[in-house]
């Protein structure tokens, strides 16, 4: 499976006992929708390699516990403390309304209520503490608004637009740079 085609659940982050089990720190707003996995995708080397599951388990609120089936005792368990989690995007539940992925707006048109088209949205920077849309406009100039429900008006997945409402004076700030 290649990198584009799939999506970052976690990453291992520590054994579980003395059988090969595995906790893995999830980045999910619904962990129990993980439990019961029956495979998952973990980055080797810049590839992504399946591993097959006896068991997936909610530890706690944003932990599952994972039973490997070719994983056996510590020390198997030790070489993939560290890696990262993926698993297919068609296995991504479906999404409505203006809930979407980060990955799904990509190239959607960012229109504003007062400016109207504003630009496309070239990426979404989520390592701040607050996520934000990073907006190309025609002059390719970078508009930035934060992804936040209090902005977004509609999302438009047949169009492939995005509506906001943004906060007086923002696009202001970009248009006069």
């Amino acid at each position: 499976m290649k990198k584009e085609d799939a999506y970052y659940l976690g990453k291992i982050v520590k054994k579980y006992g003395i059988k090969g089990e595995l906790l893995a720190k999830i980045d999910t707003d619904e962990p129990e929708q993980y439990e019961n996995l029956e495979s998952i995708f973990l980055e080797s080397q810049g590839k992504l390699v399946p591993f097959f599951l006896n068991n997936a388990s909610l530890h706690k609120a944003t932990t599952l516990r994972l039973d490997f089936e070719d994983v056996n005792n510590i020390e198997e368990a030790d070489a993939l403390i560290g890696k990262s989690i993926y698993l297919p995007l068609s296995s991504l539940p479906e999404l409505t309304g203006n809930k979407f992925y980060f990955h799904e707006v990509l190239g959607f048109e960012a229109i504003d209520e007062k400016f109207g088209k504003i630009g496309k949205i070239e990426a979404i920077n989520d390592q701040a503490p607050q996520a934000f849309f990073i907006i190309k406009d025609d002059q390719n100039h970078e508009i930035l608004i934060p992804v936040s429900d209090q902005f977004i008006t509609k999302v438009d997945r047949e169009q492939k637009q995005i509506v906001f409402n943004t906060p007086e004076g923002l696009i202001d700030l970009y248009r006069q740079s």
